[in-house]
């Protein structure tokens, strides 16, 4: 069997990368299998900055120089957005309205993965979620 493809949600990267002991026993056992492929969206960078340079999430350094140095350290792949992700977050049920946790959701579906995510209601929008 190959490598099992999951997208880390903007939290579980944020959790791994300023330790808070907030990572669930499953998610930790996930990060840390060697047959997980680990991703970060970039819906998830787009959100970090914007959180950032509004003063609501505090880093050690500017998220251009931080972002990428975290994501090599922890050896993720870049996820980029995609139109059809886009079309497809504007598509899903109504029940979660959050658009960032909407993109990622769809970029899961799109690309059949699995999402690291605390966030039971992005499940409710069909994405596959591990926590």
């Amino acid at each position: 069997m190959g490598p099992v493809r999951y997208l880390l949600d903007t939290c579980t990267f944020l959790w791994l990368a300023l330790p808070q002991g907030k990572l669930s026993a499953q998610a930790t056992a996930t990060i840390n299998d060697p047959a997980s492929e680990l991703f970060l969206s970039d819906v998830s960078t787009w959100e970090i900055t914007l959180k950032h340079t509004a003063g609501k999430l505090p880093l050690p350094d500017l998220p251009r120089r931080w972002l990428p140095s975290r994501a090599a350290f922890f050896r993720l792949t870049t996820l980029p957005l995609t139109q059809d992700a886009i079309f497809r977050s504007g598509e899903l049920p109504k029940l979660h309205m959050d658009p960032f946790d909407r993109l990622l959701a769809a970029q899961v579906l799109e690309t059949q993965m699995t999402i690291l995510s605390p966030d039971a209601p992005i499940s409710m929008l069909g994405a596959a979620r591990v926590w």
